[in-house]
């Protein structure tokens, strides 16, 4: 039970009369920005893994705190 190519036609004309162009293209626009975003955080956090553990100069170790310089305060 496939939709032919009228049928498509149909519905797009509809959706484009109750939204508008306009609308339609910010929510494409929205969307898009959105998974750019996505892919781009998911890529980062493969890039730059953080460590768990700290050892500082005392000896003491503390877990779940950042080693990277650009972590610490």
């Amino acid at each position: 039970m496939g939709f032919s190519i009228w049928q498509l036609l149909i519905v797009l004309a509809i959706i484009v009369l109750l939204f508008g162009t306009k609308k339609l293209k910010n929510i494409g626009s929205d969307l898009g920005g959105a998974v750019k975003g996505f892919k781009s955080a998911v890529g980062e956090g493969e890039k730059e893994p953080t460590a768990s553990i700290e050892k500082r100069e005392d000896g003491t170790v503390i877990e779940g705190e950042s080693t990277r310089e650009k972590d610490k305060v």
